[in-house]
């Protein structure tokens, strides 16, 4: 025992003043950045780094006190962040994100991505084609607190009010708008580890409620003016929910087919990739938010409306397929 407790003295002896050494840079570097190293101090980090590492490799070796491998642990941890890692400030990382890994995720997710917004847009297909066959079925397939008392026996001028109708409280409707398609989402995105099943029903439900509604306008004679209350926002906001429907499929994928690794790492691999679509998403759905919240309500004609729509569709193809595809 006093051959063990001097040999680890021993050791800490002969090391100590360069563990002190990178302590003392690594503090700074913390407080103040690399910037406050000089030249010299520069070159020396990596060269104790090293030393370190070595220390710790040693002592691990030939068993010395745990507090003492706890330390260097620690120590090397703190050098090794401070010689690779890569430093940027917040408002960089945020415009990085939104330039690179964004759009690439996307364009790597654009299979998955594809079939989500396909399968809504067959519930949309469906919706309008069974209210427009039997307007009943409206009311079997719109919740009453989402129709907000609109419906087959609505009048035209009814409908149509709501279509021009503005509001007093912009910002708390663009709140609730956001908080509301935010949570579909995310449940499409948390439901895709069931093989993805769940996810496509979620799609294809939302979807059967959209076509429902344009149906109904439709029989009204409004179709053109539903469809410029609608996409305006819904461009961005419908590309959201397939964007995290995609993500939900992926993780279904992922964990049906593992490949060679084992499901649970598998799952887990994809669903860190998929999580920066849904980051990138929760953005988009906070500009529908917006869009359908605000210019919705106050530009009430149907040719500047429609013209957010087409501009707002060529923006995303650009930025998801044009973008995307050089990014990824």
């Amino acid at each position: 025992m006093a051959g063990f407790t001097l040999r680890s003295i021993e050791f800490r002896r002969e090391r100590e003043a360069s563990w002190r050494e990178l302590e003392e840079l690594l503090d700074r570097v913390s407080g103040q950045g690399l910037g406050a190293l000089a030249a010299g101090e520069l070159h020396r980090l990596p060269t104790l780094y090293r030393a370190a590492l070595s220390s710790l490799s040693v002592a691990r070796s030939i068993s010395l006190d745990a507090s003492l491998i706890g330390y260097l642990e620690s120590l090397a941890a703190r050098a090794y962040l401070a010689v690779y890692g890569v430093r940027r400030d917040y408002f960089d990382t945020v415009v990085r994100f939104f330039t690179h890994t964004f759009p690439s995720r996307v364009w790597a997710l654009r299979r998955e991505v594809a079939l989500a917004l396909a399968v809504l847009a067959l519930g949309t297909v469906c919706g309008f084609a069974l209210t427009a066959r039997n307007p009943d079925v409206f009311y079997s397939l719109v919740p009453a607190g989402l129709a907000a008392g609109r419906g087959p026996s609505s009048s035209r001028q009814e409908l149509a009010e709501v279509l021009v109708s503005g509001g007093d409280e912009l910002s708390l409707m663009a709140s609730f708008l956001f908080g509301h398609n935010a949570k579909i989402g995310m449940t499409c995105f948390g439901l895709g580890f069931a093989a993805g099943v769940p996810v496509a029903l979620v799609l294809f439900i939302n979807g059967l409620i959209l076509g429902a509604f344009a149906a109904v306008h439709w029989q009204h004679g409004l179709g053109l003016e539903f469809w410029a209350w609608v996409l305006p926002h819904g461009v961005t906001e419908l590309l959201a929910v397939g964007l995290c429907g995609g993500a939900g499929l992926s993780l279904g994928r992922a964990f049906v087919f593992p490949g060679r690794y084992a499901r649970l790492t598998n799952l887990a691999r994809q669903g860190r990739e998929a999580a920066q679509v849904v980051l990138g998403a929760v953005a988009l759905f906070f500009l529908a938010a917006l869009i359908e919240g605000y210019f919705r309500q106050l530009v009430t004609a149907t040719a500047p409306r429609l013209a957010v729509v087409a501009a707002t569709a060529a923006f995303w193809l650009w930025y998801f397929v044009a973008l995307g595809r050089r990014r990824g």
